[in-house]
């Protein structure tokens, strides 16, 4: 089997390119509801739903308000849950080498 990015022989199991590193076609990457730290005004609800349903951020949250509208009691009550039950997505720290290079001077 070969990497579709870089060309070169993989192994025909293998979910991840050993040269490039980047995932080989034919593997669904898994799917996680979780909070957005970068698309959040509250929680990061609507930022993560959007991500995981693959829809715009406004989007979501315009569907959020109008459930919000139309009943009033138990759209906050979801969303309240919804906050305690979704876990916030890992913080990602870049390698010393890669953070040194991309950093503004």
């Amino acid at each position: 089997m070969y990497c579709n990015y870089c060309g070169k022989n993989i192994q025909d199991d293998a979910r991840v390119c050993a040269y490039c590193g980047r995932i080989v076609a034919g593997t669904m990457p898994i799917r996680r509801l979780e909070r957005s730290r970068v698309d959040n005004k509250i929680a990061g609800i609507c930022g993560g739903m959007a991500r995981y349903f693959g829809t715009d951020v406004t989007l979501m949250r315009l569907i959020w308000i109008i459930a919000l509208v139309a009943t009033v009691p138990l759209a906050l009550i979801v969303y309240l849950v919804a906050w305690v039950i979704i876990p916030m997505e890992p913080e990602y720290v870049l390698p010393a080498h890669v953070a040194s290079v991309h950093t503004p001077q």
